[in-house]
């Protein structure tokens, strides 16, 4: 079981931001609490469930073993996670 974070530089404000998903959504908020993000941030959506974090928090959940991946394996990790739901 695995944290994902994509390359994605989406401006927001002054920051950019990429999106956080996970295998499951325990090791999600768990990866996402101990990075500091809220739980009020968590985005439960049909285009999957993730954070949208900033580049400094991606920096340390890669840090913390999160793995690096693009848009096609983003793209799979979404519709793998319909599959669950």
């Amino acid at each position: 079981m695995s944290v994902y974070v994509d390359k994605a530089i989406h401006p927001y404000g002054r920051m950019k931001m990429c999106h956080m998903l996970a295998d499951t959504q325990d090791e999600l908020h768990t990866m996402a609490a101990k990075i500091g993000i809220q739980r009020k941030w968590f985005q439960n959506r049909s285009a999957g469930w993730h954070y949208d974090i900033c580049q400094s928090k991606r920096d340390l959940a890669v840090k913390l073993g999160a793995v690096e991946v693009d848009s096609r394996k983003l793209i799979e990790l979404v519709r793998k996670q319909r599959k669950i739901l």
